[in-house]
């Protein structure tokens, strides 16, 4: 009896010792219940929730180092939430179907590529608009392939067809362009895709700026999507900094000067002079000329001073 009763409180999470000494008050043939409340009277508590009530332990994190990605955690912030850095995605639907297509078939997979692309990156806000027609069956005129892959994304709240129907046998579209330009200017994010909307520039100013500098161009190879990785020229950002709120400026990297310490440019020289690093940064005639004032100085004082 002894056994069973220790055994049926260990399992509870009791230890042995406080378990023993109630027994040993009570007496063997005391109820479950009454050694129950014994335990509960002198204070113990199962080792579940003895660890539970004890406070996580904080780790000294070395200055420096990821601390602050280990504050966000405490917090109870997401790291998968990358909204906070990334910009949002709006995807133009047709365009890069038909430029995954050749132009001659609307190609959904070429949809789901740059969508799989985005989604790697860890951008979470990602839409894409189609027109609405698209859902009907392919036509000779009009081959559409992979149209599944359209019903998966519309299911996962990716996809957005813009609205079109049919008066008197005559389809009507809206404008779906003005959708995508709408919506990445209000969300502040990047458009995805080669054409460069001309006519939404000449209708609105703001969004003739907005489509300069955000407007994401692209290229299929060998089913791989590939934006440039400077999407606004040479001179321009990084694609990690276009695609990014907050952008990362890089670090000068100061070349040497070729003729070190006989360059005569001084202060003027756009190179690098690590003899000059701890020195004022002044011109061969400034220092030239500072030198001079120093004796001319000193003489004009001697010369007062004779009777």
């Amino acid at each position: 009896v002894h056994q069973s009763k220790l055994d049926f409180f260990c399992k509870l999470g009791y230890g042995k010792q406080d378990i023993c000494k109630v027994l040993e008050n009570l007496g063997e043939e005391a109820l479950e219940d009454d050694v129950l409340k014994e335990l509960i009277r002198m204070g113990s508590k199962p080792q579940a929730l003895e660890s539970q009530a004890q406070p996580f332990p904080l780790k000294l994190v070395a200055r420096g180092s990821c601390s602050t990605t280990l504050g966000l955690k405490r917090l109870g912030e997401d790291d998968n939430d990358s909204s906070s850095y990334l910009r949002p995605i709006v995807i133009d639907g047709s365009n890069v179907a038909m430029s995954h297509g050749n132009k001659e078939v609307f190609s959904c997979w070429g949809i789901q590529l740059a969508v799989d692309w985005f989604r790697e990156r860890g951008h979470t806000y990602i839409k894409v608009f189609v027109p609405l027609w698209r859902k009907e069956p392919p036509r000779q005129d009009s081959p559409i392939a992979d149209q599944h892959i359209l019903e998966e994304l519309e299911k996962q709240s990716i996809l957005v067809y813009t609205p079109s129907r049919k008066v008197k046998g005559k389809r009507v579209v809206c404008y779906d362009d003005r959708y995508i330009v709408k919506v990445a200017y209000e969300k502040d994010g990047v458009i995805v895709s080669n054409d460069h909307y001309r006519d939404l520039q000449n209708e609105n100013p703001e969004w003739k700026w907005f489509i300069e500098q955000r407007l994401l161009m692209y290229s299929f190879v060998s089913n791989r999507f590939m934006p440039p990785d400077d999407p606004l020229g040479r001179h321009g950002p990084t694609l990690n900094n276009f695609l990014s709120k907050k952008p990362v400026l890089p670090e000068p990297k100061w070349q040497p000067c070729p003729y070190g310490k006989k360059c005569t440019y001084g202060n003027k020289c756009k190179f690098y002079h690590p003899e000059r690093s701890h020195q004022a940064h002044l011109s061969v005639a400034d220092e030239l000329r500072a030198k001079v004032k120093v004796p001319l100085s000193l003489g004009k004082e001697k010369c007062t001073r004779l009777p």
